[in-house]
């Protein structure tokens, strides 16, 4: 899982009672693109196989088109794939996040100066 960068913003949409789209599932479909499987992706974040289901689950329902689609294991074994849906959603989420850090860019310099210097490194 990616993290963080110092001093950029996170960025979380929330729309209705639901969050969209934030950090963990934007890495999550990231994860899974990478490697192919929801397993995989879990392993990959440090989560549990359910707890990333459940976000996929989550996901697929708010949005009008499944963001994931999986395919059931066998002896071919199974998979997921992000689907163009997800790819879309990814890269709004995405741009939306860095235009937010550009936005906020000299604010986050001036706040971080207000910091101790050893909380900073």
């Amino acid at each position: 899982m990616e993290k963080i960068r110092e001093g950029t913003p996170t960025l979380r949409i929330l729309l209705g009672a639901a969050v969209a789209l934030g950090p963990g599932k934007a890495a999550l479909l990231e994860a899974v693109n990478q490697t192919g499987s929801i397993s995989g992706a879990a392993r990959e974040m440090g989560m549990s196989y359910r707890r990333a289901w459940k976000l996929i689950e989550a996901m697929n329902f708010d949005f009008k088109s499944p963001l994931v689609m999986t395919n059931a294991g066998g002896s071919g074994g199974g998979g997921a794939q992000v689907t163009p849906a997800g790819f879309d959603a990814l890269k709004r989420y995405r741009s939306m996040e860095e235009k937010a850090g550009q936005a906020v860019r000299k604010e986050i310099y001036e706040f971080s100066e207000l910091l101790r210097p050893s909380v900073k490194s």
